[in-house]
């Protein structure tokens, strides 16, 4: 069943466009992977997936019961993020805000929620830490239990393992794959081609004029593949 089904999207800002004809559809429990050079379009097509951005034409559905509002999202960080003054506490139970409804105040169930999305991510020990002066991978979990306190369906990561070390990128990868085995449906935006032939149970790649949708095993016999000189490890 379709989470997300887009057709003929053209992507762009202030009437420019930045990339087009795209079509490809997210079902529940995808790990779609998307892929493309820097200004083919990635980022934005993330902004508009969630509302940030509007979209210029073709057609966005949300379905299977999925709500728009109930897609968790993971942005790249940038500097004054990572050096936002707060305890990863308030960080993480901020990821409940929408189920607060009318009320000011987070209560007894969004208090749980966020404790068990800080254990399910190994930081609870940290709750009392300040987020600046966590390391980037612990930084990274705290945000990832933020999301998921927003959403327990779908949740939409923008270049994730940006800034981390070899070891820790692993480990976030990881990370992401067994969300995904439990049935949390993931779309990542990625620099990395052969994670996301490793990982992803579907690739999209994309480009000003053209895209790909598939398999990874569809994509690494593709046109695409072969333009950026793709290997199999």
């Amino acid at each position: 069943m379709s989470f997300i089904k887009c057709e003929k999207l053209v992507l762009g800002y202030e009437g420019i466009p930045v990339a087009e004809n795209i079509s490809f559809e997210v079902c529940r429990g995808d790990y779609l992977c998307i892929l493309g050079e820097n200004g083919a379009g990635k980022s934005t097509l993330m902004k508009t997936l969630l509302g940030l951005t509007p979209l210029m034409n073709g057609s966005i559905t949300y379905g299977g019961g999925l709500e728009r509002y109930e897609i968790g999202y993971l942005p790249q960080q940038t500097f004054v993020q990572k050096d936002f003054p707060a305890s990863v506490w308030e960080i993480v139970l901020s990821g409940t805000l929408s189920k607060c409804g009318r009320r000011a105040f987070f209560g007894k169930e969004e208090k749980k929620l966020a404790e068990k999305n800080m254990r399910r991510m190994d930081i609870w020990e940290l709750k009392k830490e300040c987020y600046r002066n966590l390391s980037g991978g612990q930084q990274q979990r705290v945000l990832l239990a933020r999301a998921l306190c927003a959403s327990s369906k779908l949740l939409v990561l923008d270049e994730p393992v940006t800034g981390l070390d070899p070891k820790v990128t692993v480990e976030f990868y990881q990370l992401i794959k067994a969300l995904n085995n439990e049935g949390l449906t993931i779309i990542m935006v990625s620099h990395d081609i052969h994670a996301a032939v490793k990982y992803a149970s579907h690739v999209l790649h994309v480009e000003k004029e053209r895209s790909f949708i598939g398999t990874p095993k569809e994509y690494v016999k593709s046109d695409f593949w072969k333009d950026i000189g793709g290997s199999v490890r």
